[in-house]
């Protein structure tokens, strides 16, 4: 987790904090709604991810716009949830692969049209 949000605040320029805040809410998310489709893989294949996941807030409401308020909470604007959302994109190809990546996030209704 910290080589993923390391590299999230260096190339976004989001302090580390919100940049970890961040990542286990978009990684909790991606559980609950693609687990199946790569999410557990993922977060297996990404040291202290499971932490991350326990100790981010709950998303509030549902679906991808539930996200994206959880992710504003953090006191993140919308081009630093873009850029982090691209950097844990990026980071997820590496770690389980693109094709992995898309089907997970191919699965989870409404989401392609933001990432």
């Amino acid at each position: 987790m910290d080589e993923l949000v390391q590299q999230i605040s260096s190339n976004t320029g989001a302090d580390p904090s919100s940049a970890r805040i961040a990542v286990g809410i978009i990684l909790k998310f991606l559980l609950s709604e693609a687990g199946e489709t790569g999410a557990q893989e993922l977060v297996d294949k990404i040291p202290g991810a499971r932490e991350a996941i326990v100790d981010a807030p709950d998303i509030s409401g549902g679906g991808v716009m539930g996200v994206f308020s959880s992710l504003k909470a953090t006191g993140l604007g919308i081009g630093e949830i873009q850029a982090v959302v691209g950097e844990l994109v990026s980071f997820a190809n590496a770690k389980v692969g693109e094709h992995t990546v898309r089907k997970m996030l191919g699965s989870i209704p409404g989401l392609t049209q933001f990432v």
